[in-house]
């Protein structure tokens, strides 16, 4: 089974995609974006990750969703993760840039996030 890990922060987006990704067959691990993210990742060894540009951690502070991108593509365990950015923003190129397997514009259909995660991990 497909493990894809969820790193939003935005309670309604969270759980629209855990019940979409779970009624689709695929294991969802979460991660609100708060404690160490990368030692998370490491421990449930996802198959594709999910990145809100955009974070909200402990205490309202922001997190940049490329520098979590950066950690991923610099740690030996993670580097080779697919990792699927979005935003309400359209940084389809920067995500591109920075190393991203595959970027998605809020608001997007379930069609389109399911297409990629087929594409990208079957």
């Amino acid at each position: 089974m497909v493990k894809v890990m969820l790193i939003e922060d935005d309670t309604t987006m969270h759980y629209l995609l855990n019940t979409l990704l779970t009624l689709e067959g695929y294991e969802v691990q979460n991660s609100t974006g708060s404690g160490d993210i990368l030692r998370i990742m490491q421990h449930n060894d996802p198959d594709l990750i999910m990145v809100d540009v955009h974070l909200r951690v402990d205490g309202g502070v922001e997190v940049n969703g490329f520098e979590l991108l950066r950690a991923i593509r610099s740690d030996p365990a993670l580097k080779d993760k697919k990792v699927i950015m979005s935003s309400g923003i359209d940084f389809r190129l920067k995500s591109v840039e920075e190393g991203a397997d595959g970027f998605l514009l809020k608001p997007y259909m379930p069609d389109e996030l399911i297409k990629m995660i087929k594409d990208l991990v079957g």
